[in-house]
């Protein structure tokens, strides 16, 4: 299959055979009568209900101690990283498994169709109109409950204005695709890409979904999946957008998303703008510190002007199915996800917010500083409202788009197979600057690159995700159409 990627095969996981099984039950019980022996030596044992959370979220630490204060009969514990290999081995071998996992939203269907998460479906009656639409409909699966809203990604247009200014342009008028490709060749005069992509399935996807895609479906039992991406309108216009941005060199298609590189492009103003979720101000400060004051965040142009959005990033928190404390689990979570306390707590450490109330806070929207490592309030988007554009986005998200209950994998499988548009266009440029240079007498024949070979477009590049995307679902055992 093109562009296979090695993963643990996550729907039908095999149970641990042989000794390996049984090594692991004789370690976890000696480690269990361990326990034992030693409180039994110390006259008393902690008789708190325990669960772990695998989490990445940074006030994690904050939010443990401050529910766990509010709820002395359970103890929590946070294992785990933003890396799905990592908990889908625990969920393999049976051992490490968490009670309470974080997942982004994109990857919360995999989860949900493999029946590894608990449906909340009861425990979140009247949860709905609490949340943003877009978040709580990124939580559920043929009107299922799986998780609960932590944190939200509405996308969002963040600019170098002093950039812009230079080259002409209001950020701020720009409504439609063509407005940005106008602006885009104004900055290209003044030797500026407004964008960096390198190919990022994410970036992609969520461009997809602004667009009005829906190439992707799945049956309410979860058996039948159909991928329409060579179709699908709001792909195609995306991708046939995307392509004249690629050939006309106005995105820099050697960058990295976050690589030290493309770190160093913002910082210098080569790259002007990002296309991201609603969680970048934070990072921004964090990843390009010495342009603070420049940048300002306006809403995202869309493909005719109309004032539709997308989600991109953001994640909930469910519990696994193998928990034995879901009650305990499901406590934790709603301290985290529905609680005053909870919310204000990951707020106020950078995580934009899910609900509703906060996004309508006064004391929300008119913030202008971003908080940094060190707790210093900084004026990063030049003393502008940010959190007022932001929180606006996420009352645009449209709800009609659904991810693949294979997600995971098909993220990874994004750059070997559109990502080969990406390469052929970066050595094309190669290719024909060596040539210019030859043409100047700056280097000689001898100096020239290998010619690259036939054309690769991103439409090509589709077709092959598509292929393989299908190939992947039909080995998972899904009814690919």
């Amino acid at each position: 299959m093109h562009g296979y990627i090695e993963t643990v095969e996550f729907f039908r996981i095999p149970k641990a055979r042989g000794a390996r099984r049984r090594l692991t039950r004789a370690l976890a019980a000696l480690l269990a009568l361990a326990g034992a022996v030693s409180a039994a030596g110390c006259g008393h044992g902690d008789t708190r209900t325990q669960i772990s959370v695998w989490s990445w979220e940074p006030s994690m630490a904050a939010l443990i101690r401050d529910f766990e204060a509010d709820n002395p009969d359970i103890h929590v514990t946070q294992i785990g990283t933003a890396d799905y290999a990592k908990l889908n081995a625990a969920i393999q071998d049976g051992y490490g498994t968490p009670d309470v996992v974080q997942l982004e939203y994109f990857a919360l269907p995999q989860y949900a169709v493999s029946g590894q998460l608990r449906d909340l479906t009861d425990r979140t009656k009247g949860y709905a109109d609490f949340y943003t639409p877009g978040t709580w409909a990124s939580v559920q699966l043929a009107g299922r409950v799986y998780g609960v809203p932590m944190d939200s990604g509405p996308m969002a247009f963040f600019y170098n204005e002093d950039v812009f200014r230079q080259a002409g342009v209001d950020a701020t008028a720009i409504r439609s695709w063509d407005d940005y490709r106008e602006a885009a060749v104004k900055l290209k005069k003044i030797g500026v890409s407004i964008a960096a992509d390198a190919g990022d399935a994410s970036f992609y996807n969520a461009m997809i979904w602004l667009a009005g895609g829906t190439p992707y479906h799945t049956s309410a039992d979860g058996k039948d999946v159909s991928i329409t991406l060579d179709t699908d309108a709001g792909t195609q216009a995306f991708t046939e957008f995307w392509q004249q941005m690629i050939d006309d060199d106005l995105v820099d298609t050697t960058l990295v998303t976050w690589s030290d590189r493309w770190k160093s492009a913002l910082g210098s103003g080569q790259v002007a703008s990002i296309f991201a979720g609603a969680w970048m101000p934070s990072l921004l400060l964090a990843d390009v510190p010495g342009t603070a004051g420049l940048w300002r965040v306006t809403q995202m142009p869309t493909r005719d002007g109309s004032p539709t959005n997308a989600e991109n990033g953001g994640s909930a928190l469910g519990v696994l199915n193998s928990s034995r404390k879901p009650d305990a689990a499901f406590r934790f979570i709603d301290y985290v996800c529905h609680s005053r306390a909870g919310i204000r707590t990951r707020v106020d450490g950078g995580s934009f917010p899910a609900d509703n109330a906060t996004l309508d806070s006064d004391a929300f929207l008119d913030k202008t500083t971003v908080t940094d490592a060190r707790g210093i309030d900084v004026p990063y988007f030049g003393g502008q409202k940010f959190n007022r554009v932001l929180a606006d986005a996420a009352s645009r998200v449209s709800t009609r788009f659904s991810y693949l209950p294979f997600e995971v994998y098909a993220r990874a499988d994004f750059r070997a197979t559109v990502g080969t548009a990406y390469t052929w266009a970066n050595e094309a440029e190669r290719y024909n600057d060596a040539i210019r240079r030859l043409q100047e007498g700056l280097i000689d024949v001898e100096d020239l690159p290998e010619k690259p070979g036939a054309k690769v477009t991103l439409r090509d590049g589709i077709a092959l995700w598509q292929s393989d995307l299908k190939e992947y679902g039909t080995n998972q055992g899904f009814t690919m159409r």
